[in-house]
């Protein structure tokens, strides 16, 4: 029986417990080493930076999620993003997106720049790949040097919600033979496979929808490429920057009910927009669900929902702060995806580090906010935004 991605969140195909005593929950393996039969014997497991049953369940469960070859589960996203990088050498070149989470930014301009790794980035959202500069439009294959790597990738982008065409710049990327490397955190396993549209190394933060419960930090890398998994091991194995046992179960726990989180928040989501966007408190709403969104046809191509996350702007600077210090069922928190819905200040939290002319460039202003919306009642969340805009607006 080929099971569905709702059944695999739950049971891993050729799902062998019997060395588990047919628990249920997988248990916690909560130990740092593993005594060995005899000289040259082993139970498979040496020591739990190198190997782990219960951290070896979760990243099978993920990898089986993403259609990939095996999965890494490290101590943070960008932990996952970092040993990502350490795939690279000094002189290389990786093109970005220009809009991607602010630590992300931060790791690329400080420690990857410091082991001399180059990088370029350029607006390469929708399917033309275009960065307007100074001098007119630029595309993908003129940023292209002798040196370039990869391309690495949001979709949709952290704050501003901009779609990319995955499988269109997967062909390119191939062709030119570069990595191409998706950031799938916003959409999860459950709405995008980008390995199955081409790319070559998936990132989660999984922290955020795959755990879901705002409990526990995680990274997860995915791979299909024999050569790329063998590097991302060596470099887990290396750097020690690996998932704990009992933070490993954590995400197992919260796999097994990402179908039904995702559709839950995406419904509310839905909802929260078209409230928004009615409601004449926001100047703007951004969420890649409305058909007037640039990136909605491809959000219908390459992905089964739509997320939810939502990015939309107020009046003003004091408006945007009032409402963070109104909310009350929201909370005014930095991350996203879990069952709470958080409310976020880019400019302050999620992007502080990143350049002041960048986020300009990007549309990032004062008045932006970012709504990550969890599984509470629809009506009791619009209720509380509600309330919080108007009380915002009149101190405003």
């Amino acid at each position: 029986m080929e099971k569905e991605i709702q059944t695999r969140c739950i049971h891993l195909e050729n799902d062998d417990r019997s060395n588990v005593y047919g628990a249920i929950s997988y248990p916690i393996f909560q130990t740092a080493t593993f005594a060995h039969p005899g000289v040259g014997m082993s139970t498979g497991y040496d020591y739990s930076r190198a190997g782990n049953p219960t951290r070896e369940q979760l990243e099978k469960t993920v990898a089986s999620l993403e259609s990939g070859r095996r999965a890494f589960a490290f101590s943070s996203g960008m932990a996952a993003i970092t040993a990502v990088m350490e795939l690279f050498e000094p002189g290389d070149h990786i093109i970005t997106d220009s809009d991607l989470y602010g630590g992300s930014i931060r790791l690329f301009n400080t420690l990857c720049a410091k082991n001399q790794i180059e990088f370029t980035s350029a607006d390469l959202s929708g399917d033309n790949w275009e960065h307007i500069a100074q001098d007119g439009k630029i595309r993908l294959e003129e940023l292209i040097q002798p040196n370039t790597r990869a391309v690495f990738i949001e979709t949709p982008t952290n704050p501003m919600m901009n779609v990319i065409d995955i499988q269109r710049l997967g062909e390119y990327t191939a062709k030119h033979g570069l990595l191409l490397i998706v950031d799938n955190t916003f959409l999860s396993p459950y709405f995008q496979n980008p390995l199955k549209l081409g790319a070559d190394i998936v990132i989660h933060s999984g922290t955020k929808f795959i755990s879901g419960h705002n409990d526990v930090l995680a990274g997860l890398v995915v791979a299909d490429r024999e050569d790329i998994c063998d590097k991302i091991g060596f470099n887990l194995l290396s750097t020690g920057a690996c998932l704990s046992p009992f933070d490993s179960w954590l995400v197992l726990r919260g796999i097994k009910t990402l179908a039904v989180r995702m559709e839950k928040a995406q419904e509310n989501a839905g909802e929260l927009a078209d409230w928004l966007e009615q409601s004449g408190y926001a100047k703007k709403v951004i969420y890649p669900g409305k058909k007037e969104h640039p990136g909605y046809d491809i959000m219908k191509k390459q992905a089964s929902g739509f997320g939810a996350m939502i990015t939309f702007e107020v009046e003003s600077r004091e408006i945007a702060r009032e409402v963070l210090k109104q909310v009350k069922l929201i909370r005014f928190a930095e991350s996203l995806g879990g069952v709470e819905t958080l409310i976020t200040y880019p400019v302050t939290q999620t992007h502080a580090d990143v350049p002041k002319d960048v986020l300009k460039k990007n549309g990032v202003t004062d008045r932006t906010l970012r709504l990550a919306v969890g599984i509470e009642s629809a009506k009791n969340l619009i209720e509380d935004l509600g309330r919080a805009l108007k009380e915002a607006g009149q101190s405003g």
